[in-house]
């Protein structure tokens, strides 16, 4: 599944100030909401259950790369957003180093394929270094909506 097809470029975010796991997922959320993609109202329950969903176990997959998500009866499709701190911050990975690339998905329940397609996608292209290289080193929103759509159309590796 092609990252065009569920981040919200709107939502992207290539300067997150927050320096916490609660933090980032309330900033990309927030996102989400400012971009029209989720209701205020629901903003949230969302952020809740994202951070239910981490005390299952934390979704820093390591390499300096978290993946939040949930799925919420909210939303009719599957809408994500991709936000970068340059500090990084702790998200207790699994791999004990800070992340730095955070893909934040929220999902309806009756669509665990989009879900399940959107996470290899997002692995898939994490795998590649340079991908990783040109997303942290991404300033502006446009930066990394450009580097999404050259991932859509396999101008990088994996």
């Amino acid at each position: 599944m092609k990252f065009s097809v569920f981040v919200s470029p709107k939502a992207i975010r290539a300067q997150l100030s927050s320096n916490t796991k609660e933090g980032v997922i309330k900033e990309l959320v927030g996102a989400l909401v400012a971009s029209g993609d989720i209701s205020s109202d629901d903003q949230e329950d969302i952020v809740r259950a994202i951070m239910k969903r981490e005390e299952l176990g934390s979704t820093g997959i390591g390499r300096g790369v978290a993946v939040p998500h949930t799925k919420h009866a909210s939303v009719e499709k599957l809408v994500g957003t991709v936000g970068v701190s340059a500090e990084g911050l702790d998200f207790e990975s699994l791999d004990g180093q800070k992340a730095s690339l955070f893909f934040l998905l929220v999902s309806p329940p009756d669509r665990p394929g989009d879900h399940l397609r959107a996470l290899e996608n997002i692995s898939r292209q994490l795998r590649d270094d340079q991908f990783c290289r040109f997303l942290r080193q991404s300033t502006t929103a446009e930066d990394i909506q450009q580097l999404l759509e050259e991932a859509d159309r396999s101008q990088f590796g994996s």
